[in-house]
């Protein structure tokens, strides 16, 4: 009896810790909505990521992990940190000028549907049945956040969709391309580095283009900011990379599906936005596409 509670220790604390890190990364988008109704879409997504994009190497370092990156390694680091982090964080950030925070979680949560298509000309890996039923799925809840309010409604939101749309796609090209050659370095460290890199961009962008109005940020924005730096950055992906040591790959990446059940339902929470028989026809379409996608 002992033994097997040693043995089931590694995983439950694996799982907790999964849940925390999903769990986090789907609570911050209705902080997101928020602050960028009061900032700047390049400040409010560059300047807590960079923040955040510190703190967490700060950590790490000060943890004693290895931060250095092996020779001839930084073309490739940018390219994934450019579709992981950049275009991921940018586009989420101004789809949510024509999205509410729910749809745009649903939608970027659609990349586990969008990677198993591209594994197949990048890994050879061709789809299966499942795969294909897991697209169709995708899409279906698709036409659901884009038309399901009525058609004038709908192309209002395409540009939105669009961009969210884009985010998933180069996110989980990204990850393809990772899996295909994996970055020979501890995975925490390359995290580090592909958010250091990745949101060097927009922060620069937000110095140069935006004009931020922060004497006027509400306590709300601010805290919004702090958390959007502190939580989904630092202690979620700390958390994600302790879950994956003491967890099956498939369990970890089925345990995303977390994340838009809580940005759909913190949003309806904290925003009132609302959630009915649309968005639970939605939630249910895209979380049956990902598990698919997630079970190959």
């Amino acid at each position: 009896m002992p033994n097997g509670t040693a043995d089931q220790r590694p995983e439950t604390t694996g799982l907790l810790l999964l849940v925390l890190a999903v769990a986090g990364w789907g609570s911050n988008w209705p902080p997101m909505k928020l602050l960028i109704e009061e900032l700047p879409v390049l400040t409010a997504r560059g300047w807590p990521g960079v923040l955040g994009a510190v703190a967490l190497a700060l950590a790490l370092r000060a943890a004693g992990a290895d931060l250095r990156v092996p020779r001839g390694l930084w073309p490739r680091l940018f390219l994934v940190s450019a579709l992981n982090i950049t275009a991921w964080m940018g586009l989420a950030g101004f789809a949510l000028l024509w999205l509410n925070a729910s749809e745009a979680c649903l939608v970027c949560y659609t990349m586990p549907i969008w990677a198993a298509l591209l594994a197949w000309p990048l890994l050879g890996e061709r789809p299966t049945r499942r795969r294909l039923l897991a697209l169709g799925l995708g899409l279906a809840g698709l036409v659901v956040v884009i038309a399901g309010r009525g058609l004038d409604l709908g192309l209002a939101k395409l540009p939105g969709v669009g961009l969210a749309l884009g985010s998933a796609v180069l996110f989980a090209l990204g990850t393809v391309l990772t899996k295909r050659r994996p970055l020979p370095m501890p995975p925490p460290a390359g995290v580090a580095w592909q958010l250091l890199i990745g949101m060097a961009p927009l922060g620069l962008a937000a110095l140069a283009f935006d004009r931020p109005d922060i004497a006027g940020l509400s306590a709300t924005g601010w805290a919004a900011l702090l958390y959007g730096a502190l939580v989904p950055l630092c202690l979620c992906y700390l958390a994600w990379f302790a879950a994956l040591r003491r967890l099956p790959a498939t369990l970890a990446t089925t345990g995303t599906l977390i994340a838009p059940v809580v940005g759909v339902l913190g949003s309806a929470l904290l925003l009132g936005e609302p959630f009915g028989g649309r968005e639970a026809a939605a939630l249910g379409l895209t979380l049956g596409g990902v598990a698919l996608a997630a079970r190959g």
